[in-house]
């Protein structure tokens, strides 16, 4: 039972964090310029962590009853994505390279930080995920076992975001050419764009 619970969590919860996201395609950024990669790593596994547990811990119910907070999260939510993808969109335009990059002033930390944050918690569909979807699920494990549903889950969120922060480094060979950050860059504006659209559609 216990057993069942913990992977159960550690493969749902492991699907939806591997999916194509904001939070994910600005960790891969950070981490190819090898800027604050683990405190933006911390920042993503706390923010999973915390939302899991909430869910879990019976948040996910109150949410649904409650809609006007996800509609301002989706508000800001909208407004953040649609201005980050603009500036993914402009860079896309500019070619740059590791090379380049490693003789240029380093991005603030506060800003970095601040925008992983962001990345994390003024998505809508990051609260769908762990706090309703997880919540619910999880809730359905009984006393003892949705608490280690929510632990295969934390894993889950830990495994990869450490993966996708420390092992971007492999890609470094590929990323030294401006083409590979044009089209990171574009690949970015595409996804904030459609995140932002899926929001109200």
């Amino acid at each position: 039972m216990v057993a069942t619970a913990f992977l159960k969590g550690m493969g749902l919860g492991g699907g939806l964090i591997v999916a194509i996201g904001s939070q994910n395609a600005y960790l891969l950024r950070q981490a190819l310029k090898r800027e604050y990669v683990l405190a933006c790593i911390a920042i993503c596994v706390l923010c999973d962590v915390l939302l899991i547990g909430a869910g879990v811990a019976g948040m996910g119910a109150l949410i649904m009853q409650a809609p006007a907070i996800l509609l301002l999260v989706k508000f800001a939510g909208t407004a953040f994505l649609g201005w980050y993808g603009w500036r993914a969109a402009r860079s896309a335009l500019q070619p740059a390279s590791l090379q380049s990059a490693a003789g240029a002033v380093a991005s603030d930390r506060r800003t970095v930080l601040t925008a992983m944050l962001a990345f994390s918690v003024l998505n809508p569909h990051v609260y769908l995920d762990t706090v309703v979807l997880l919540g619910s699920i999880g809730g359905q494990q009984g006393a003892t076992g949705r608490w280690w549903f929510a632990a295969g889950a934390m894993l889950a969120s830990l495994l990869w975001f450490t993966t996708l922060g420390l092992g971007a480094r492999y890609l470094q060979p590929v990323f030294a050419r401006p083409r590979a950050w044009q089209v990171l860059d574009a690949l970015i504006a595409l996804v904030m764009g459609s995140l932002a659209l899926s929001l109200w559609f």
